[in-house]
């Protein structure tokens, strides 16, 4: 039996016939309002590609839902596109809409009374948002992505919006035409869906499988697959069966299943910001997650996948060798898995992958086996030292540099590095510095995949380190260290670093540090004072009044 209590509160009893009143008015019958009532969340808006088509798959959804006795009702929240925001102030909003994401669906689902619901994602910020909002209200609720886009193509080569990115820096370097560049952004993205990579959009998706959040196999069909479709509505049909069941977020979000999600964002090599969501949506579950334990599992759990933006493939090829399950068979395998996780299917994580059918292809192109590795340790770090007391987070596998000292050049925004670096004013050696684009100082911390793809388009990328306190896109390449706490908005020693200073970047000994004496740092501490806030009023002045450290997932505090 479904537990309707939640429901009932505001719809059952003759006391409650207002309220019922409003559903009949868009055709619900007593039937329909006698049935569990359960939301399908859809994070759609019509700015991109990548949530543009989850509208159509939320009616799937609810054609599950309908199959096995339940009363389905849409609601949308915000969607920023990363990829649009990026390079500009617009990108300020974009981890902010995770919260507001996660808040938009607390309040529609509370202030409903639903029993339970479904969360289509598709960009970046929807996916943890979503998963946010699930461990925080702890009702039944169950996980679908909404699919990668298909590769695109540049004289007969599959590329990804991350070429495009760099072809920008190419383009200002002299090395590609006007019309390559033009022909690039005509092909990059064929379609619906998220970007094609292994960027932040596809980690995400990947890592919801790991938590036991969603379906087995439901991270990597393109969105414009016959898969994807199958999957929205066995998802329908999974909520109510664990609805049946009573089974909630927090039984499935255990310390055990963030650390099989850590071990396939290592082992995959996925995206920065793999870090900063799984330490918020472990905040929402109430679960203890610290940078120490990502970089624990990113020593023992070697990187199998190539995927760019540090390999050679995208999320369509994945899905054409088995996608997550076959990564996941292989991590649990060599017992690097905790097998005896529960997820949303109503069974163990051992029991999911034993039941799951790969295909009967070459794969290890894509997935290679833990024996022989892409590489031997995972492909994030976490960095701490002098000017990283609290942590930082450097994509390793992106880049073939592992080690870089040099002298500091240091910019107070994205826009002022982005100028100059444009404009071909970086020198090989040196470290550019973004400060005061952290979750506080920017507010937002904002990517910074404009920058760094200007650099690496120049022909940079292994010859300069950048450093800051802001976040790079999944598509980022080359030695860039991001992360940086404490942030340069509440005095952090990045606050503290002048043209020149010595910063040494060693991914090996997973320090960043500053050549500055403990002395001098304090001398520069008492001549700093923080500046004046960039925004007075609106949502980034709440924000960045209420946000915490990146070293705790900038949550709300």
């Amino acid at each position: 039996m479904i537990d309707k209590s939640r429901s009932n509160k505001v719809y059952g009893g003759p006391e409650k016939a207002p309220n019922r009143a409003f559903l009949k008015a868009m055709g619900l019958t007593d039937e329909d309002i006698s049935k569990p009532l359960v939301g399908v969340a859809v994070a759609w808006n019509e700015a991109g590609p990548c949530n543009i088509h989850l509208m159509g798959l939320s009616q799937v959804v609810k054609e599950g839902i309908r199959e096995l006795g339940g009363t389905p009702r849409t609601f949308t929240t915000p969607v920023v596109i990363d990829g649009i925001a990026m390079g500009s102030e617009a990108m300020k909003y974009s981890l902010v809409s995770r919260e507001i994401i996660a808040n938009t669906v607390e309040l529609t689902v509370n202030g409903h009374g639903y029993d339970g619901f479904v969360a289509l994602g598709g960009c970046d910020k929807t996916q943890p948002g979503l998963m946010m909002a699930m461990a925080r209200l702890n009702i039944p609720s169950v996980y679908m992505y909404g699919g990668t886009t298909l590769p695109g193509n540049f004289k007969g080569r599959d590329i990804a919006i991350g070429d495009v990115y760099e072809a920008v820096g190419s383009y200002a370097a002299g090395k590609i035409t006007a019309e390559d560049l033009r022909l690039m952004e005509d092909n990059a993205i064929p379609g619906p869906g998220a970007c094609g990579g292994l960027y932040t959009a596809n980690t995400m998706a990947l890592l919801s499988e790991a938590l036991g959040l969603a379906l087995p196999g439901s991270a990597t069909p393109p969105a414009v697959s016959s898969e994807r479709t199958k999957y929205a509505k066995e998802t329908g049909r999974a909520l109510m069966k664990i609805m049946e069941v009573g089974l909630r977020p927090r039984e499935i979000l255990t310390f055990e299943a963030f650390e099989n999600a850590i071990t396939l964002l290592m082992t995959s090599g996925g995206s920065t910001n793999g870090v900063l969501h799984l330490l918020a949506i472990a905040h929402e579950a109430g679960v203890h997650l610290t940078l120490d334990d990502f970089d624990r599992i990113s020593k023992r759990v070697p990187e199998i996948v190539s995927m760019k933006p540090g390999g050679d493939y995208v999320m369509a090829d994945l899905y054409k060798v088995g996608g997550a399950p076959l990564i996941l068979k292989k991590l649990l395998d060599r017992g690097l898995l905790h097998g005896d996780v529960i997820t949303v299917t109503g069974k163990t994580m051992k029991e999911n992958l034993q039941e799951y059918i790969l295909p009967n292809v070459k794969h290890d192109h894509i997935v290679r086996e833990l024996s022989n590795p892409f590489m031997p340790a995972g492909g994030l770090r976490i960095l701490k030292g002098s000017l990283s007391p609290e942590g930082s987070v450097v994509k390793v596998s992106a880049s073939k540099i592992k080690y870089h000292k040099g002298p500091a050049r240091v910019f107070n925004s994205e826009e002022e590095a982005f100028n100059t670096v444009i404009k071909g004013g970086i020198k090989e050696g040196e470290v550019v510095v973004i400060r005061y684009e952290g979750p506080k100082g920017g507010p937002g911390m904002r990517e910074m995949l404009a920058v760094t793809s200007a650099i690496v388009g120049q022909g940079l990328g292994e010859k300069v380190a950048l450093v800051t306190d802001g976040r790079f896109s999944g598509a980022t390449r080359g030695l860039m260290v991001g992360h940086v706490a404490p942030e340069a908005a509440v005095g952090g020693p990045i606050a503290l670093l002048n043209d020149g200073d010595v910063i040494t970047v060693d991914t090996d000994k997973g320090r960043l540090d500053v050549d500055l004496s403990e002395e001098e740092l304090k001398r520069r501490t008492k001549d700093w004072s923080p500046p004046e806030p960039r925004y007075k009023t609106g949502l980034l002045a709440q924000y960045s009044k209420l946000v915490n450290s990146s070293a705790k997932g900038a949550v709300l505090s």
